[in-house]
């Protein structure tokens, strides 16, 4: 699992297992149902039968999970691009906070789901709008305002505070506090949380009867927590240059909801809010995950019963606010509008699918018209003879150092750049980089040009081990060849931005030549480029004038200070 990542109770997720529990037992069928205590700490049969549902779920979810691992699904998360996953995830989010709407306003909403439900739930609210309750409006309202605040000042001064208030947990406290204080319970008929159970129940095998009845939603959970999670693994991957296993992380997401299953648990996937405040406090390791686990068994032994007296506006408030990261991705369509605007059209699309029947379906609409739109897009691509792809060495002898020898790599793209070929591309790309810098060269004062087959994104094959002669470090130039890139989408530039930046972290300086002028305006928009460096040239000669005229400047540096 992400080294950053913490497991919990996720929004989406709980969202999904709720549905099987109020498909098969709804909360009106309570009063048909004999209200006896079980000795299950102190639970009814009724609270009993849900939560089993939802173990159930959880249960099913997680063996999905794990059978997904065993046949390496893992590897085909390439078909999951950005524009999905963010649609996606912004969907569900939208989702969840419909769901709290009810508790926001402090109206009494009916269990509305299915298709359109969504609709439905505000045309409900729209309906009774008298009803809503003036009192949980108001702390609702404040209640954000001082979390969106706080965080906001949190964020800002970071590097100056040592301590990062934590305002979520405060917020519980105070709310709980005065809460009990003034009665709003029975004083201004706020509805709180209530009864939590003590301490953790003893395992116990969730109900197998019920679980085909609950397939559908167990595959949601599957689904919809693994991409969900798998974004935020390689976000905070990517942020502190590590990588992360796809497959690994089905494997011990499906044994958390396995194990978790059998204690009564719903289904659990990457906690958002925990994960960000793991980078607030600066964590490194997976031990910050284990001291917060042991903070929630000590919660869950000591201090929950204390929050009796929260009131559910409160704490709809904190949910509202820590799905602000997923809420604020609709800033993402200006971007994907100025890249590539087919992945505009594809984000619009899931998103809509995702709020008007689930995120799953959202998600599985994303991937199969993101698919079509790419095998439709395939054979219309320009292709190059076998005898153009070619690597070409050049080497420029600098005047200063008649031994040092500059080394120059042309690297002919000959494919469309899009997500089912990114990663193979920066694999092939990074191999040559690599193996240049760990190795040395004989001085040669003879240009030469050697022909191979370097890149080709779409096969599955490695790169020919004779394709590339290693160059000294220091002192090598690649320039990227873009005369065959026919069509990139948003994930193609964001990877060519990330090798331009990484060769850079590499001392390897990048050129872009015969880029047209939609890449050149998708990259500077994506990548933060310096202005003031030129990257992108009209031919390959002029890219190697380039070069060659920087070397001789540096030259003249050099004897200057000298």
């Amino acid at each position: 699992m992400g080294r950053h990542v913490s497991t919990g109770t996720f929004a989406l997720t709980s969202l999904i297992s709720a549905n099987a529990v109020e498909r098969l037992v709804p909360l009106s069928s309570q009063n048909l149902t004999a209200q006896s205590n079980t000795s299950v700490l102190g639970l009814s049969d009724f609270e009993m039968q849900r939560i089993s549902v939802a173990a159930a779920v959880s249960f099913l979810g997680g063996v999905i999970q794990v059978a997904m691992f065993v046949l390496h699904l893992g590897s085909a998360t390439f078909l999951l691009t950005e524009p999905v996953i963010s649609a996606m995830t912004t969907g569900a989010a939208t989702h969840v906070v419909t769901s709290q709407v009810k508790y926001l306003l402090g109206m009494k909403i009916p269990y509305i789901s299915g298709p359109l439900g969504f609709f439905y739930i505000y045309a409900h609210v729209f309906q009774n709008i008298k009803s809503v309750r003036l009192e949980a409006l108001l702390l609702s309202l404040l209640s954000i305002v001082v979390l969106v605040l706080v965080k906001e000042l949190n964020e800002q001064f970071k590097r100056k505070i040592k301590i990062v208030l934590p305002v979520d947990l405060v917020l519980i406290i105070a709310a709980s506090f005065t809460c009990y204080c003034t009665n709003m319970e029975n004083t201004y008929g706020l509805e709180v949380v209530g009864h939590i159970p003590k301490g953790i129940p003893p395992p116990r095998v969730p109900p197998m009867r019920i679980l085909s009845a609950v397939i559908t939603e167990a595959f949601g959970v599957a689904f919809v927590g693994y991409v969900a999670s798998l974004a935020l693994a390689q976000g905070s991957a990517k942020k502190f240059k590590y990588s992360v296993d796809d497959n690994q992380e089905l494997l011990a997401h499906g044994l958390s909801n396995v194990i978790s299953s059998f204690f009564f648990c719903i289904p659990s996937a990457a906690a958002m809010g925990r994960t960000a405040g793991l980078y607030s406090t600066g964590a490194r390791t997976q031990v910050a995950c284990l001291i917060s686990c042991v903070s929630v068994l000590m919660v869950i032994y000591a201090a929950g019963p204390l929050l009796y007296w929260l009131p559910m506006c409160v704490l709809a408030s904190i949910i509202v606010v820590g799905l602000k990261g997923m809420l604020i991705q609709f800033r993402d369509l200006r971007k994907y509008w100025n890249v590539d605007k087919i992945d505009w059209g594809i984000w619009v699309s899931t998103y809509i699918f995702s709020i008007c029947f689930a995120a799953n379906v959202g998600l599985l609409f994303g991937v199969v018209c993101t698919v079509a739109i790419v095998i439709g897009r395939f054979p219309r691509a320009k292709t190059l003879s076998i005898k153009n792809m070619k690597e070409m060495e050049f080497k420029l002898k600098r005047e200063v150092d008649d031994e040092t020898v500059h080394q120059v790599k042309i690297v002919l793209i000959n494919n469309p750049l899009v997500f089912l070929n990114a990663k193979k591309f920066r694999a092939d790309l990074m191999n040559i980089i690599q193996r240049e810098n760990t190795s040395s060269q004989p001085h040669d004062e003879i240009s030469k040009c050697e022909q191979n087959t370097l890149l080709n994104s779409l096969s599955n094959g490695n790169c020919n081990e004779e394709a590339t002669q290693p160059c000294l470090n220091e002192k090598c130039s690649l320039i990227l060849d873009c005369s065959g890139l026919t069509f990139f989408d948003s994930s193609g530039v964001s990877m060519l931005v990330e090798v331009y930046t990484d060769s850079n972290s590499k001392s390897v300086d990048v050129s872009f030549a015969h880029c047209t002028a939609s890449l050149i305006r998708a990259m500077k928009y994506c990548g933060n480029l310096d202005p003031e460096k030129p990257i992108f040239f009209e031919s390959v000669p002029a890219a190697l004038s380039s070069i060659h005229s920087n070397k001789s400047l540096s030259k003249l540096s050099d004897h200057s200070e000298i």
